[in-house]
């Protein structure tokens, strides 16, 4: 696994550019600049890896624009040592993000192709989630809850209850909401009952699918 200055300094023009379009969140920026993007996608797109965009990987999935990996991320404000479940592991790209800022990351995946994939690979990288499950991302993953944030990665045709469920009082569930396109959602829980929505603007994702039995 080849990781250059060249790579390196692609990283750096990647943070400026997703800085000029609205990230300033420091822990965001430096993990882009550190994460070899390059090496969660197919080596074809290689040349590619550090513009803005999605690409195709195992299972008919995508690894998202790296905009939206940063957005997603900012908006959770995650702080040291937090307790965050991502719904949808797939490249494990937003997953190394996370543990850059420092989570502690519960990571659930569907896909057992891509689970089995990514689950070997997010460690020769040194990236180890407290755990990684092969399950249903619209049941959460109730035995380690409550956490402090939840993250969606896939476009969910509702929200789950059991999600909403598994958060704690003033954490944050961020899910992209909707069918073919997505709004992305934030929701903060104010109290063991309620719960205060943000609309954050349009995404696109791939479905969120539920687990085959």
């Amino acid at each position: 696994m080849r990781d250059t200055t060249k790579h390196q300094g692609l990283r750096n023009q990647l943070a400026s550019v997703l800085e000029a379009k609205g990230i300033y969140d420091t822990k965001v920026l430096n993990a882009v600049r550190k994460i070899p993007r390059h090496l969660f996608i197919d080596s074809s797109f290689e040349s590619h890896a550090y513009q803005d965009k999605a690409f195709p990987i195992a299972a008919e999935q995508t690894i998202s624009h790296p905009f939206t990996v940063a957005f997603q991320s900012q908006v959770l404000e995650v702080k040291q040592g937090e307790k965050v479940l991502e719904i949808g592991t797939g490249s494990g790209y937003q997953t190394a993000v996370l543990l850059e800022m420092n989570a502690e990351v519960y990571s659930i995946e569907r896909q057992h192709e891509l689970f089995k994939k990514t689950s070997l690979f997010l460690p020769k990288l040194g990236y180890r989630p407290k755990r990684f499950i092969f399950g249903d991302g619209y049941k959460g993953l109730p035995e380690e809850a409550p956490f402090d944030k939840i993250i969606v990665t896939a476009g969910a045709p509702f929200v789950p209850k059991a999600l909403l469920g598994q958060i704690k009082v003033g954490g944050k569930l961020l899910i992209p909401v909707g069918d073919k396109e997505q709004i992305m959602t934030l929701f903060i829980r104010k109290s063991p009952k309620e719960f205060e929505k943000h609309e954050l603007g349009d995404f696109k994702f791939v479905p969120m699918l539920k687990k085959k039995n």
